[in-house]
């Protein structure tokens, strides 16, 4: 290969690079990109760090679970616990899964359902599971009793919760 071979290889290899370099200033010319508002985007829940005393964000209104429950559909309950079958049954007397069983949990006390193991965070609530309860229990199931061991994160649309607890207020004898 003589030096004349050699002197094309670099020749094609720096007007790549130039042709690069090239057509990358001329997009920067042609189009300008603006830096992005690190406050485009504002989270809900979050109050911003220096605003003492000020409200940043809206506060979320949650409409109560017994209005709801009038509109509520206990069919499209049903199509919401289908995400629960892999834990729980539905079905009178069916054995207890992973979760214990829901027949008839509605009014039923809170850790009631006979030869199941309860975690210690719901043996030790007190009360029923009316649909106050449900509701706040199937919006965060962590925050509602500290320490369970259902690894649910919790349902955040409210209609859903609702056609669920009407579809549990169905299932009764």
């Amino acid at each position: 290969m003589d030096s004349f071979e050699l002197n094309k290889i670099a020749g094609a290899v720096l007007f790549t690079l130039l042709v690069y370099i090239g057509i990358q200033n001329l997009g920067d010319s042609l189009f300008s990109v603006d830096e992005p508002n690190p406050n485009a985007f504002v989270v809900e829940g979050v109050i911003e760090e220096g605003a003492v005393g000020e409200i940043a964000v809206a506060e979320v209104v949650e409409t109560p679970i017994s209005e709801l429950l009038l509109t509520a559909s206990a069919e499209k309950g049903a199509n919401v616990a289908k995400k629960c079958t892999a834990c729980h049954n539905f079905v009178k007397d069916a054995p207890h899964k992973i979760g214990p069983n829901l027949y008839a949990v509605v009014n039923r006390d809170i850790a009631s359902a006979s030869d199941f193991g309860y975690s210690a965070a719901l043996s030790g609530l007190e009360g029923n599971w009316s649909a106050e309860a449900l509701n706040g229990f199937l919006k965060n199931p962590k925050s509602y009793a500290a320490g369970t061991s259902m690894a649910f994160a919790g349902l955040r649309k409210e209609s859903d919760r609702a056609d669920i607890i009407a579809y549990l207020t169905s299932l009764k004898d």
